[in-house]
């Protein structure tokens, strides 16, 4: 698995010799030969542990680059390989010395087999499919060999788009087999099958006509990055954008999200609050035709790639934009929009009350550690959940969950903030740099905002800040944590380096940046979260405990190693801390939903390690009710109901007068709470703690409030 989650640390560019970097002499003016100089110039003086770019590394970059553009070895015939195997130990050559030699043979010969292959699947797919013929197909593309001519590659794309129409073909027969369905046979249900897989691969080549040179450069610039550490990345402009959009949770524009087709740029999803949302004049399916800027004459969009459309849509807060839409009932209107902040709330963090035995708790999902880089005042991860806090406060919670499931990082600033809204002062976490002494962030504010019970749910997909803020409330012995055996295990610090603050002048504009991993950290206990992740107080399976998603499992990752540790006293506000993990891991233990998670785990394990698919109909379809009735009966085993009550905060269920969508939302959150055996366990341990454990000053303390 390549390049998942992360941890960005923003600090000002990392002391590497910026100043002097105009006086290298490039071969060429040509940008990619000038990205490719400055990446590796970064990478070897700013990396963490910098790799030498040698045959082994040029091996790796050759092989990996092109299982990245051919995973199915459906374009690439084994000819082309041997041909591109006089670079496979030549790329580090080839880097040192600023030359794309293999890129552009690759690339070149790339689009005249993706030409072909418009051709070749479009002869496939006139051809019926046998489904009563005994034949499979082994998915696991990886081990099989390039084919030797175009007949053996024909042949390939002829089972692959088979597999490809089979799932469909099954699905038209069982459902004319269905009460609600009509009659179909199976030639109609086989030709209806082919002509959703042609839809689906013409909708696939419209999407690469739409990618430049530049797409597949950054893609093999990424494969040499990627060679150093999975968290290390390039961003060309427009990716950088996304990601600061991601991170900060908001961006400037009209608030929809969009979808290129042929007629223009189709509206799926209409942002709450955005200006989309509160004009009202727009609503799913319209499409945008033409684009003007404030009273200026239109641009026609239709046929232009998706992120250029988008360029002339977005804009800052406050200007004008003049939409010429062609309406879900066909009628063509132009809406004018004053562009605005939109933010996206399922970015930030959200809170709810829950009621078990008359007692009342609180419930805080973290999806990421969010800032605004540009400006760290402006709304973060930090201060948000120290709001919530606040208003659970208000509310009456007698405990605190902090939900990190699924969170995969963010702001290193932000984690060490808010572990300080749960300690009176110290440690939060170690880093380490190649060259320098390790550095300990701290809580210097001796302000507590919570400092009732407190429980940490984490799983696999836990990673960078979580593991942060989940080992330093461990260490402190300040929370139980319960969940995954391990979570992610990402112990690295990344900073995002913009590339044209290397350069004194550049006539190219915009080149991006480089997301940089620099530094180490530790916790405070001297252990690296590094490949081990943070090991839960209390362990619990989930349905992915047998899947490989750590950072153990992504391609070239650091290794885990330790520091002294830091100067820290535990908390000592809980009586017994380890009799509350004891008795919780005691009532885990003979949970009938545990194990019948672990059976569910231990499933889609032996599913994912299936890799040979029946192509034949009736073997197809005996696999698909086999699996079917395997997966309903975990469905239906695993429906619970831990009878505890959610609700949302008061300011909140005001703002559902205004918002039905959000109020949806948060009603199926809370229904999935409901069932939720993890979240009802850490409220049980947050009720042991409150009345068998919590020290009674504390409790007393807060009762005062």
């Amino acid at each position: 698995m390549k390049r998942n989650l992360l941890l960005v640390f923003f600090v000002p560019l990392i002391a590497i010799a910026s100043c002097s970097f105009t006086n290298r002499s490039f071969e060429s003016d040509d940008k990619d030969k000038l990205l490719l100089d400055l990446i590796t110039y970064v990478l070897e003086r700013g990396h963490y542990e910098p790799k030498d770019i040698n045959d082994d590394f040029s091996a790796s970059v050759y092989e990996d680059f092109l299982d990245v553009i051919d995973p199915t070895k459906r374009y690439f015939l084994a000819s082309d390989i041997a041909e591109f195997e006089q670079y496979k130990f030549q790329i580090d050559d080839q880097i040192h010395n600023t030359e794309i030699g293999f890129f552009n043979l690759v690339y070149d010969r790339l689009m005249e087999r993706m030409a072909e292959a418009r051709t070749l699947y479009g002869e496939v797919l006139e051809l019926p499919f046998d489904f009563n013929q005994d034949e499979s197909i082994d998915v696991d593309y990886e081990k099989q060999p390039y084919a030797q001519d175009h007949k053996a590659l024909k042949e390939r794309w002829r089972k692959q788009l088979k597999y490809a129409s089979i799932g469909t073909y099954y699905s038209k027969l069982n459902l004319s087999a269905s009460e609600e369905g009509e009659s179909i046979a199976p030639a109609q249900a086989e030709e209806a099958s082919r002509e959703a897989t042609r839809k689906t691969l013409d909708e696939f080549f419209d999407f690469v006509d739409d990618l430049e040179r530049k797409d597949w450069f950054v893609q093999y610039l990424n494969t040499i990055v990627d060679e150093f550490d999975p968290h290390t990345y390039y961003f060309a402009p427009e990716d950088k954008e996304r990601f600061d959009v991601s991170m900060s949770g908001k961006f400037e524009g009209i608030g929809a999200r969009l979808q290129k087709k042929p007629e223009g740029a189709k509206i799926v999803e209409i942002i709450s609050g955005g200006p989309v949302w509160r004009d009202q004049s727009l609503e799913v399916g319209d499409e945008i035709l033409k684009v003007g800027q404030d009273g200026e004459p239109p641009v026609n969009i239709v046929g232009m790639r998706l992120d250029d459309a988008i360029k002339l849509i977005k804009g800052p807060k406050g200007t004008k934009v003049d939409l010429t839409v062609r309406k879900v009932d066909g009628t063509v209107e132009e809406v004018s929009l004053v562009r605005d902040v939109v933010e996206l709330e399922e970015s930030f963090a959200k809170s709810a009350t829950v009621i078990k035995d008359s007692h009342k708790y609180g419930l805080i999902h973290l999806p990421k550690f969010y800032v605004d880089f540009d400006d760290y005042s402006e709304r973060n991860a930090a201060t948000d959940v120290a709001k919530e806090i606040e208003r659970l406060k208000q509310e009456g919670a007698e405990g605190l969950v902090l939900d990190l499931r699924d969170n995969g990082g963010g702001s290193l600033k932000t984690v060490v903030d808010m572990a300080g809204l749960f300690i009176k002062d110290g440690p939060v976490v170690q880093v380490r740099s190649s060259a320098r002494d390790k550095e300990i962030y701290s809580d210097r504010d001796e302000r507590v905002q919570w400092d009732g019970p407190l429980v940490i749910l984490v799983n696999e997909l836990s990673a960078s800040a979580s593991e942060i803020l989940a080992a330093a409330m461990q260490d402190y012995k300040r929370a139980i944590v319960i969940g995954s055996k391990q979570t992610f295990g990402k112990g690295t610090v990344q900073n995002v380096i913009p590339l044209e603050n290397i350069m004194r002048s550049n006539e190219y504009g915009d080149l991006g940046a480089i997301k940089l991993t620099t530094q180490k950290f530790y916790r405070i206990n001297g252990g690296s979260t590094q490949l081990e992740g943070v090991k839960s107080d209390v362990v619990v399976p989930d349905r992915y405990s047998y899947i490989d998603l750590g950072e153990r499992d992504q391609q070239n990752p650091l290794q885990w190693d330790k520091i002294s540790p830091a100067d820290y006293e535990p908390w000592n506000g809980y009586i017994d801390f380890e009799s509350t993990i004891a008795r919780s891991n005691a009532r885990m233990a003979s949970h009938p939903q545990i194990a019948m998670i672990e059976e569910n785990a231990l499933w889609l394990k032996n599913q994912q390690e299936e890799t040979r698919v029946p192509l034949n109909y009736e073997a197809y379809k005996q696999r698909e009710a086999e699996n079917k009735e395997r997966s309903q009966y975990f469905r239906s085993k695993m429906k619970y109901d831990s009878q505890m009550t959610f609700s949302s905060l008061k300011y909140e269920q005001e703002l559902f007068t205004k918002d039905s969508v959000l109020r949806e939302k948060r009603n199926r959150w809370h229904q999935n709470l409901a069932g939720d055996v993890y979240v009802e366990e850490a409220i049980n341990v947050l009720e042991d703690l409150k009345l068998n454990n919590f020290k009674k000053d504390k409790l007393a303390s807060r009762m005062r409030e």
